[in-house]
């Protein structure tokens, strides 16, 4: 992401046509425009009228001041806009807009959850110097919460562990994932998770790649491992099926937007570089 992000806009900018990241609820507004989605400047999104709540200020892209509105949720759908969810929005505009409208919902998650202390109950207020807000009572300080959260690919051979999640609608296989536990790395965590959901023992965990998931406000940190043994077991909470799959068999697999999707497409590249999904 290219944003420069910062907490208060830049005295220079404030007059400048700036990009708005509006959130009626979980959705984004955008223009549609031959198939693809296009952020509203704010000299467009003046014009329509829309009643926001809350206005943060998260930075500057491309030399343009962004912002992240959160809207009352009565608001009517205007002319020539659409809502749409994040993840409908990957792939229909670049990558920088779409990093910065998911640090924009996480924003907005975070601004929408510490309206008042969960201290004392008083209301809270943005700090001056760093994106946090501050209780004026009891003085306590809350920050965007991130939860760590990994992911792991494991192979055996040419082979790759999949699964199917129990709690999920879409049906497709993935690599397994879960959050970070207090106290504990994050290779103690991989190991924990796929013996917990599968049965299975794993070594030579490595590091990946990382990808903020604003979902709403996860960051998967992505590894790689080898089987070390055992039989797979799912274990029936959120596994519903599991199992060993070569390139040419995979089942239905996450989109490219995730960084699950990632971690296949290097085990593909690793069997065969010219196969591909």
């Amino acid at each position: 992401m290219k944003l420069m992000m910062a907490v208060n806009p830049d005295p220079e900018t404030q007059d400048k046509d700036a990009y708005i990241f509006a959130f009626k609820a979980e959705q984004l507004l955008v223009i549609e425009e031959g198939g693809n989605y296009r952020i509203p400047r704010s000299s467009e999104f003046a014009r329509i009228k829309l009643t926001g709540i809350r206005e943060l200020y998260l930075g500057g892209l491309h030399d343009l001041p962004c912002y992240a509105v959160d809207l009352d949720k009565s608001n009517v759908d205007p002319d020539d806009f659409c809502f749409t969810g994040l993840r409908e929005l990957f792939g229909h505009v670049t990558e920088d807009l779409f990093a910065v409208a998911g640090y924009a919902f996480q924003i907005v998650h975070w601004d929408r959850m510490h309206q008042y202390c969960g201290k004392c109950g008083s209301s809270t207020e943005y700090a001056s110097a760093e994106r946090a807000k501050i209780c004026m009572e009891c003085k306590e300080i809350y920050y965007p919460r991130i939860s760590p959260a990994v992911i792991v690919a494991v192979k055996k051979g040419n082979k790759l562990l999949l699964a199917r999640n129990k709690k999920r609608k879409h049906g497709f296989y993935s690599v397994l994932a879960g959050f970070v536990e207090p106290g504990e790395t994050l290779e103690e965590c991989v190991k924990r998770e796929v013996k917990e959901e599968t049965g299975i023992d794993v070594k030579n965990v490595k590091y990946f790649a990382s990808q903020p998931w604003p979902f709403p406000n996860a960051l998967m940190i992505a590894f790689t491992a080898d089987y070390a043994g055992g039989e797979i077991r799912e274990d029936g909470e959120e596994i519903a099926d599991a199992g060993w799959f070569p390139p040419e068999n995979l089942p239905r697999v996450p989109g490219r937007i995730s960084i699950a999707r990632k971690l296949i497409d290097a085990f593909l590249e690793g069997q065969n570089p010219n196969f591909a999904i």
